[in-house]
């Protein structure tokens, strides 16, 4: 995979092009078609259609909504010795199929945008790669964060709603614990920033641990101290855990939707 081809370099895209140079991916074995963006990085060739070339691998970065438009022109210039990597949310391995027939192999990608530093789960599940290939894979995705590969497609859905969509929900939580500091009567810009030193001290300690985050938790909780009293707000009538279910089902859901507008 020593030449790389982003069609659609937004901020998922982007997010893991500056993860790859910076785990040092050579930035002239990369190239970038997008018409909207101002420049890439140093070193990265940006063009505004597709070049008539072939490359080892094709990151698919458009919106969902705009593959139909840019099928027809990318099938023309994938071959049978491209891997097609796809990080477009419920859009199924059959309908990239269908669309891009002559790609040598087909991986569904689900980062996030802490690709950028390295620190991104990253699921996997593609059709047409030996281990050789799923390795290869596997590698370029490792300077991203943590390679995933997927027992089923069917997995994705959630998987998205958890990996993809998750850091949207993890920067409410913060909010929400400096909001409700301030009301409480702290000031406000104190408690934004104390809350992210909170969150991110908290989860890097989890990672670096042996024990679950639910050993942790009760770990911090003294018996009827005041991190028990918080804690029994949160767990009253499993109300976290319910707001956080149904909060995963309606984006779950909503990749459903997505993938079957796709097959259409």
């Amino acid at each position: 995979m020593n030449t790389i081809l982003i069609l659609g370099c937004g901020n998922m895209g982007g997010a893991m092009l500056a993860g790859w140079l910076a785990g040092g991916v050579a930035p002239s074995c990369v190239t970038v078609v997008d018409p909207a963006l101002a420049e890439a990085p140093a070193g990265v060739r940006l063009l505004r259609a597709l070049p008539d070339e072939a490359f080892d691998t094709v990151l698919l970065g458009v919106k969902p909504q705009l593959l139909d438009d840019v099928a027809p022109r990318l099938a023309a210039v994938l071959g049978s010795g491209t891997t097609l990597l796809s990080i477009l949310a419920g859009v199924e391995l059959d309908s990239l199929a269908a669309r891009f027939p002559g790609a040598g192999a087909l991986v569904r990608v689900m980062p996030n945008l802490a690709a950028a530093i390295g620190k991104s789960p990253i699921a996997l599940f593609g059709r047409g790669l030996d281990q050789a290939g799923r390795d290869a894979v596997s590698a370029l995705m490792q300077p991203l964060g943590q390679p995933e590969w997927l027992a089923t497609e069917s997995d994705f859905d959630l998987v998205t709603a958890l990996a993809g969509s998750g850091p949207g929900f993890v920067y409410r939580f913060i909010e929400a614990l400096a909001e409700g500091a301030s009301a409480l009567g702290l000031d406000a810009a104190q408690a934004q920033r104390m809350a992210l030193a909170t969150v991110e001290g908290a989860a890097l300690l989890a990672a670096a641990s042996a024990d679950g985050p639910g050993e942790l938790a009760r770990r911090v909780a003294s018996p009827g101290g005041s991190t028990q009293k918080g804690l029994d707000v949160l767990d009253a009538d499993r109300a976290l855990l319910r707001l956080i279910e149904a909060t995963l089902r309606a984006a779950r859901d909503r990749n459903v939707e997505m993938a079957a507008a796709a097959r259409r």
